[in-house]
């Protein structure tokens, strides 16, 4: 019997199997899958690394710079005192105003109309001109008119003549009468046939008044002084007396007139100081409320308020030298019912509201803030009355209320009037206030 080795072994013997080989494809493989994960992450921290970076220098530079503010503030807060602008509570006077929308009526409006029948022969205005009462416009063909005068001139003459005979008839009549040479019937009818002569001569004259009428008619002249409108009708039409539309319509501008309405709360008052003879003054305003086009006095008033608006109708004339004011062009009535002079007035910008109380931020003298209650009164355009809370001279924040506590610091400036073009009112700059920033400008000037 033969030993068996592995190194010797037998032809025809099946050879054995190595395991060695096949293990060691399979530790090789795990190990280079985890070498890729880790190179995966390595550049994901890297790009991470690189985007963060920058952000969180930022904020710790932020904090480095608002540790370092708060120091130089005082510690009040990161970015120190709170710039503002500030303008002083002033005494000055204010009027109390009641508004309405309305617009410019002239006080006549004349639709001028041919009475005559008739071609229009020639104008004589220019559209838009502002003429006298009585001057000539237009001109309609007078000649059937002149002809039907003279037909009656004739008829007058001739009826006279008619008239004159029959008078003398009667004459004889009368002597033949009292010889009792003729019948009492025949005076009597002669003198029914004078007085029927003496009707037609004034028939007569009554057609050539009528005739001297119509040529009137044909020369047509401005019913009032005003300003023309557009021609309605060009010469050579023929019109009527019975036509529906006019030939063109003049309108009085000079005096003229606005009617706006007011809510009938405000009846009272108004009529209160109408029917003391009061002469109000109204302002006319553009539909803007930015211009005042002009200014005139409360004339009447309405009989009655109109139930479906619970408004009144009123009247203001205005004398309109200067044409500012143009027919239908709707405007804003402002009826001064008072002026209050010596009153406390701050800007309405200043104000603050809540849902109980109204306030202002006020600026004490050491450059803090703190919130003052306050009462109105008056508010009319940018200014508001203050009846209780301040007194002129206190100075309250206007623009940057938005950033203030109570307590808070604050470097304020006051507002530089300034013209504005056109207007007439006041814009406000911003300049540094001695009351506010002086505490600050003593320290800058310490340190």
């Amino acid at each position: 019997m033969k030993e068996y080795t592995p190194s010797s072994p037998e032809v025809g013997s099946p050879a054995p199997v190595a395991p060695a080989p096949a293990a060691k494809p399979l530790r090789a493989a795990p190990r280079s899958r985890a070498g890729w994960i880790w190179l995966v992450v390595l550049t994901l921290a890297a790009i991470a690394a690189y985007y963060e970076w920058p952000k969180l220098s930022g904020a710790a530079g932020g904090a480095s710079s608002n540790a370092t503010a708060a120091k130089a503030g005082g510690g009040r807060g990161f970015g120190g005192p709170v710039p503002v602008v500030v303008v002083k509570a002033v005494r000055g006077s204010i009027g109390e105003y009641v508004t309405g929308l309305g617009n410019v009526t002239p006080l006549y409006t004349v639709t001028v109309k041919s009475r005559v029948d008739g071609e229009l022969m020639q104008i004589h205005y220019n559209e838009g001109d502002i003429v006298q009462k009585g001057a000539p416009l237009i001109e309609i063909d007078p000649r059937p008119y002149e002809a039907a005068l003279v037909q009656a001139e004739g008829a007058l003459l001739r009826d006279q003549a008619l008239l004159a005979n029959a008078k003398v008839d009667l004459d004889r009549y009368d002597g033949l009468l009292k010889q009792n040479a003729i019948p009492e019937q025949q005076y009597a009818t002669q003198q029914a046939l004078v007085a029927q002569d003496e009707g037609l001569v004034k028939l007569d004259q009554g057609q050539i008044d009528s005739a001297k009428v119509n040529l009137v008619y044909c020369h047509i002249g401005s019913p009032i002084t005003g300003r023309l409108g557009l021609r309605l009708v060009d010469p050579g039409n023929i019109v009527h007396a019975a036509d529906t539309t006019g030939l063109l319509v003049v309108a009085q501008i000079q005096p003229i007139s606005v009617i706006f309405t007011i809510a009938e709360d405000q009846v009272p008052p108004v009529l209160e100081r109408y029917r003391a003879g009061e002469k109000l003054p109204v302002e006319a305003w553009d539909r803007d409320q930015t211009h005042k086009l002009a200014t005139g006095t409360l004339v009447t008033l309405d009989n009655e308020i109109d139930p479906t608006t619970g408004t009144l109708r009123v009247r203001a004339n205005f004398p309109n030298t200067n044409n500012a004011l143009f027919p239908n062009q709707f405007v804003y009535g402002r009826l001064l019912l008072q002026e209050k002079h010596g009153i406390t007035l701050i800007p309405t910008a200043t104000i603050q509201r809540t849902t109980t109380t109204t306030y202002v931020y006020l600026v004490k003298p050491d450059a803090t803030v703190t919130v003052r209650d306050i009462a109105l009164g008056t508010t009319e355009g940018e200014e508001s009355q203050v009846t209780s809370g301040l007194e002129p001279g206190d100075e309250v924040v206007m623009t940057g209320v938005d950033k203030l506590t109570e307590g808070a610091k604050v470097k304020a400036q006051l507002p530089v009037p300034a013209v504005r073009a056109g207007s007439g009112r006041q814009q406000t700059q911003p300049k540094p206030s001695g009351n506010a920033s002086g505490g600050r400008n003593q320290g800058e000037k310490m340190r």
